[in-house]
């Protein structure tokens, strides 16, 4: 048996295990309102859609963004905005903001993707805090006092998402339509060139590939999925603030995602679901939050430089994976 058929066979293992994980977490997630307390669980859900939205940036086209709070505080506005004050239904309303969030991505993306590294960074931050402020002084927003008091309303005229079970299993469906999409993104002749470029940006270029228009649709991709994830906050949470767009909320998703492990599509789920909860256990303690998230960040940087999920695959299919080819 060679060695391309041992690491094919490995890479089918993996692909298996990644997918018996993702059922068994159906399963599990359909059990859990009725064990455990539903808000937060659909707050986890909402931030692992956003650190699974931040990964197909990160971890399959190798962007780092410290802008992705604009997307996901901008979509939560957007949609508080649009179901508060013209009425609209909740799925209209996440709509909206998933449009703004596209918009916003469009443009930062342009300007991003001009540069590399740390020079792409820097400029995803600039112009993340520059919405940010534009959000302060805004008068749809309400300054520091943000969207207060959104209706969940019904969704499609006769689902009242007032009940918790109701609410819970909307945002689940939402979750699993958007890790879906990142999963056939992932898994599609596009995604397949989005990890070439990440590899080998300037072989991809050789090769014939428009880079700059792969890299730009990959940033939209992923702030409108972002933005999902923004609006079903504001519905689930009924209000929108300047946290939301903070640069802590950016820091926060690059935390999730390099926790649980970049470049996996179960990884940012377990990470945001870990943060999530360790913030929820921290609320109701003496400790600094901040603090203890950032010497957890530092542990994972020295320690699992794959993410804890990460390094779970690689100890199991690592060798054999590195060796597969990816075109």
């Amino acid at each position: 048996m060679t060695d391309a058929t041992i690491s094919a066979a490995a890479k089918g293992r993996f692909l298996t295990l990644e997918m018996a994980l993702i059922l068994i977490g159906i399963a599990l997630l359909i059990l859990a309102p009725f064990h455990f307390y539903p808000v937060f669980l659909m707050k986890v859900l909402c931030f692992a859609l956003f650190a699974c939205a931040f990964n197909l940036l990160l971890g399959y086209t190798g962007i780092l963004s410290f802008g992705h709070a604009a997307f996901f505080g901008g979509a939560a506005y957007f949609t508080a905005h649009a179901v508060k004050e013209w009425g609209l239904s909740p799925e209209l309303g996440i709509l909206v903001g998933v449009a703004g969030a596209t918009v916003l991505g469009l443009i930062i993306g342009f300007f991003a993707i001009r540069r590399q590294g740390i020079y792409s960074t820097m400029i995803t931050l600039a112009l993340a805090q520059m919405f940010s402020f534009f959000c302060l002084q805004a008068s749809f927003t309400h300054g520091e006092d943000g969207i207060q008091g959104v209706p969940r309303g019904h969704l499609f005229g006769f689902i009242d998402l007032n009940q918790p079970l109701n609410m819970y299993f909307f945002v689940l469906a939402v979750f699993l339509i958007g890790i879906f999409i990142i999963w056939r993104i992932i898994n599609s002749p596009f995604g397949m060139i989005l990890k070439s470029v990440r590899e080998n940006e300037n072989r991809a270029i050789s090769l014939g590939y428009s880079v700059a228009r792969y890299k730009l649709a990959a940033f939209v991709m992923s702030a409108a999925l972002t933005g999902l994830a923004g609006g079903l906050k504001a519905i689930v949470f009924q209000f929108a603030t300047l946290t939301d767009v903070s640069w802590q909320m950016s820091g926060e998703v690059v935390l999730m995602t390099l926790l649980g492990g970049i470049g996996t599509l179960v990884g940012p789920i377990f990470g945001a679901a870990l943060v999530a909860a360790l913030e929820n256990y921290l609320a109701t303690s003496e400790f600094p939050v901040t603090v203890i998230t950032g010497i957890i960040f530092m542990v994972c940087v020295l320690v699992f430089r794959r993410g804890i999920v990460g390094e779970l695959y690689a100890s199991r299919f690592g060798k054999k994976l590195e060796s597969t080819p990816e075109n």
